[in-house]
């Protein structure tokens, strides 16, 4: 058995999920009184939402709505990066909305600095879009989780690959 315990620290959307809630919210608003006759719509492009609406006041609300769902289905509101909302044809607006996946290198060197100065026997690497957090006791591993869950970072962060 290995001496050496270890984690990966990563931020990623489950797409599954991202397509289910954007499934029900658009259910949702097919179905609500407020939504009659509109023309509002939600759909994922590559790495982002594109969301449309009549007016800027009905696109807040279908945004309500996605939130909603997305949180329901455990989706991070972290991860989301939105662009300005911008004139879409006949008379409608349309707002995209980034999708954020990996650790960008700034995150990275963020969360290395957090953990080095927690003082706590681990090392952490960058690895690509990921960090591997190593040490010898399991239970530092778990105080730097913990540290990092309460720390304000602007990316929602998962914790994988604990061994």
């Amino acid at each position: 058995m290995s001496t050496e315990n270890s984690f990966d620290i990563v931020s990623a959307i489950d797409m599954q999920e991202l397509n289910n809630a954007i499934q029900q919210a658009e259910k949702e608003i097919d179905n609500r009184f407020d939504f009659k006759g509109s023309k509002s719509s939600i759909k994922l492009e590559k790495n982002e939402l594109v969301v449309a609406s009549d007016d800027e006041y009905k696109l807040n609300s279908v945004l309500d709505v996605l939130h909603a769902k997305m949180v329901k289905r455990g989706i991070s509101l972290k991860n989301l990066q939105y662009g300005k909302i911008e004139p879409a044809a006949s008379s409608t607006v349309r707002q995209r909305i980034g999708l954020k996946q990996g650790i960008d290198q700034e995150n990275a060197k963020k969360i290395n600095i957090l953990i080095r100065d927690s003082k706590l026997k681990i090392k952490s690497q960058i690895q690509g879009d990921q960090l591997r957090v190593t040490g010898k006791s399991r239970d530092d591993l778990q105080q730097a989780i913990q540290l990092l869950k309460r720390a304000d970072i602007e990316l929602d962060l998962q914790f994988v690959n604990f061994r």
